[in-house]
């Protein structure tokens, strides 16, 4: 077996140190698309570059396409990473996205338009589908994958079943690296900053055999020390650190004009700290933070550091060959993913809290992953009046959980450790099409089957309780485009999808059965406007939409149990829009600002789930504004009439770009991006504490860029203001809850050739 750390670390150290030997010999040869001069979109004479997607799984110009999507450029994406921050940072950079995680840097959540999943296990589904150079990345330790020397991440929005697949109800996070090329490349970052963060990402290409074989290395390594204390221990900076390695090592080979055979093979090492729960911080009878709140201190008597750790590593194949009408394509991948975390999820510590905590809580979860994709496409070129794709898809996983319990009676292994086996086996065919219809209609459709098997078990039980779900379905989408002028476009799209039956068997660890979810439905509608005025100078596109979902899938979690128990409601609304605008003001200034409003609504008059209750007959510790009833000594709560979980009701983002030339060959540059997150409730019941509002996140660079975009020097702050943002709770046994990250201001150098 292939020595995972070994490989990593020697694949981290030559891509690297390739990278950072080049910075002297850049050239002014750069594609201006490809400088940080803007963070976020890079003028051209004076007008804003065209923005390229595959949303339909061929290189298109954004404002030709008919879904609401956007995009993070390679250099915003930077900037997002600088001090270090993981997936996680991406929640709010456009509008409708929003990322949370309870689990660290290990298995984030991702919501489209309010659509999402606030299961904390290692084995949650989710409706937001995470794609990384066309394989899909299912489980949410995958998810967590790094992002770096990437080309571009795609947020497309609403269903996207037709050619992305089941469980895509909510929409596609697409990541696109930087491919192999025929000419040498090379880019690299490297940042320092607050308590001892480190952020270094490079890419190189070496072209082997001019026009037939290239290679591109490319390494990740972010790193951050201890910085917060422990105030029952009496330690000294105890958490908070972390160590995360990546690489990506691709050979690509074009024997001859038609072939193309692109072979990858990524890997990862990540060691930290699990998410730091916070013991009583919010309220009483509000979701303010309290007195029990220092962001530098916990007070912690369990959990063993909270330690994380997770390997991961992914192989993919992608052929193609040309065959003059169509092209064909292959794409094989298998990935793993291996690790484990453990948390003092109470939050503190039974002598003194802070504030009341019943009993002592330690969990540790671990797994063990596989898997398989295979898709094969053929697709007619492009050009012509008709354009047209059909392919089938591939999907199998395999993966064990492993959860041992918190500490009720001096020994940590109580409940018993447990471990489930969960599979799911997954095949589709699809096809679409796309009609010239006139000069200025296209339409375009889609439809995909779908058949979706899963099995649990319990290992090593005298019960196993096994479980098995399956469905089948049809998805399909309709889009009509219109041109109604040289700077102005108007679309109308409707997608069905789904997300297959699930089962969530953690609860088995605390004598529960598994639950089972089945099969939700989700019918959008969309409409929206595509325009760039002023020679390209103003891009402003706006979308509405209107959704219902039958049978929506939630998770209960929290409550007196620590549990997951999945739910199906009866059904869900939401509607909104979506606003993306970039604004050219000179060849020197540019803003960029987006914005969405989403109004979601769980629709079921019968649907009751636990709230922040102890244990039965124990007093609820949480002010809850919902209907209640007492069902065998435990509250519940009538849910029916509440947003979904985690789904902001406002996200807006704007960043801003002014520079002064100052040589023949450079400029000094300010740049400032925020987000902005409105109101968001975490459960699905409602509470006086367990919610979120107003908050606000900034960041900061200023310095000296070469104009061609070969070299940067700067100096910059994440979460400039040092906000306080509560990310999320834990309602176990307390009103616990997390935090956003502390301010980090460093230093940071660019380069390309």
């Amino acid at each position: 077996m292939i020595d995972r750390s070994l490989t990593l670390r020697l694949l981290s150290a030559s891509t690297l140190t390739l990278a950072f030997a080049q910075p002297a010999m850049a050239q002014d040869t750069i594609d201006s698309s490809d400088s940080e001069a803007t963070g976020a979109e890079q003028a051209d004479n004076g007008a804003l570059d065209v923005i390229v997607v595959t949303a339909n799984r061929r290189e298109e110009n954004l404002q030709d396409v008919a879904i609401s999507a956007a995009t993070i450029s390679a250099d915003a994406a930077q900037t997002i990473f600088d001090a270090g921050a993981d997936v996680t940072a991406l929640a709010a950079r456009v509008p409708g996205l929003f990322v949370e995680s309870s689990n660290g840097r290990a298995a984030p959540r991702f919501y489209i338009r309010g659509l999402g999943n606030t299961d904390f296990d290692l084995a949650a589904s989710q409706p937001v589908s995470v794609v990384q150079d066309d394989v899909v990345l299912e489980n949410v330790t995958l998810k967590s994958f790094p992002i770096f020397d990437v080309e571009r991440i795609e947020v497309l929005r609403g269903p996207q079943g037709t050619l992305f697949g089941r469980n895509t109800p909510a929409g596609i996070v697409k990541i696109d690296t930087t491919k192999p090329g025929d000419e040498f490349a090379v880019r690299g970052s490297a940042s320092y900053g607050s308590f001892n963060s480190v952020a270094i990402d490079g890419g190189v290409t070496v072209p082997l055999v001019p026009g037939v074989a290239s290679v591109r290395l490319s390494g990740l390594w972010q790193q951050r020390d201890n910085w917060v204390d422990n105030g029952f221990t009496g330690q000294d900076d105890v958490y908070g650190a972390y160590s995360d390695i990546a690489g990506r090592a691709q050979l690509l080979l074009t024997p001859t004009d038609r072939i193309s055979i692109l072979g990858s093979y990524a890997v990862r090492d990540l060691d930290g700290t699990s998410t730091l729960f916070r013991a009583n911080i919010l309220g009483p009878g509000s979701n303010d933070l309290n007195e029990n709140y220092d962001r530098d201190t916990v007070f912690y008597d369990a959990g063993a550091g909270n330690q994380a750790q997770y390997d991961a590593e992914i192989a993919t194949v992608k052929a193609e060959y040309d065959a003059d009408f169509a092209t064909f394509t292959s794409i094989t991948s298998w990935a793993n993913s291996e690790g484990s975390s453990r948390g003092d999820i109470d939050g503190g510590n039974v002598v003194f809290g802070p504030g009341p905590i019943p009993f002592p809580s330690d969990t540790r979860d671990s797994i063990v992953l596989d898997q398989f994709t295979q898709e094969v496409r053929l697709a007619s070129n492009s050009g012509g009046m008709i354009e047209w794709q059909v392919g089938g898809f591939y999907f199998d996983s395999d993966f064990d959980v492993t959860t041992v319990g918190f500490d009720l009676a001096g020994n940590v292994d109580f409940p018993p450790s447990t471990t489930v086996n969960h599979t799911n086996e997954s095949w589709a065919v699809f096809g679409q099409v796309t009609g010239q219809v006139t000069d200025l209609l296209k339409l375009t459709g889609g439809v995909r089957y779908t058949e979706d098997d899963k099995d649990f078990f319990v290992r090593d039980a005298a019960d196993p309780q096994a479980r098995s779900v399956s469905d089948e379905r049809i998805s399909w989408d309709l889009a009509a485009f219109y041109e109604v002028s040289a700077d102005a476009s108007v679309y109308a799209r409707v997608a069905s999808g789904f997300r297959a039956p699930t089962i969530q068997g953690r609860d088995v660890a605390f004598f529960n059965p598994p639950s089972v979810a089945t099969s939700e439905t989700i019918m959008s509608y969309e409409a929206g406007l595509k325009s760039e005025l002023l020679d390209r100078r103003v891009r402003f596109n706006l979308a509405g939409y209107y959704y219902t979902i039958n049978d929506p899938q939630f998770s209960a979690v929290g409550g007196g149990g620590n549990l997951v128990q999945l739910v199906n409601a009866d059904k869900g609304r939401g509607y909104g829009f979506e606003l993306d605008s970039a604004f050219q003001i000179t060849p020197d200034f540019l803003i960029t600002a987006g914005a969405s409003w989403n109004n979601t609504e769980i629709q079921d008059e019968n649907l009751l789930v636990g709230v922040c209750q102890p244990f039965p007959g124990a007093p609820v510790h949480c002010a809850v504004t919902d209907p209640t009833v007492v069902v065998d000594g435990a509250t519940r709560a009538f849910v029916d009439g509440n947003p979904f979980p985690n789904a902001p009701e406002w996200i807006a983002d704007v960043s801003a770009r002014y520079a002064v030339p100052v040589s023949s060959d450079g400029e000094l540059f300010a740049y400032t991006d925020w987000t902005y997150q409105g109101a968001t409730n975490f459960f699905l019941y409602e509470s006086m504490e367990f919610n979120s509002d107003n908050q606000i996140e900034g960041g900061l660079r200023v310095g000296y860029a070469k104009f061609d975009g070969s070299l940067e020097v700067a100096l910059f702050a994440r979460n400039i203001t040092d906000e306080d943002n509560v990310k999320g709770g834990i309602d176990f046994n307390n009103r616990t809850a997390f935090v956003n990250d502390p301010r980090v201001i460093g230093v940071s150098v660019r380069f390309q050739h």
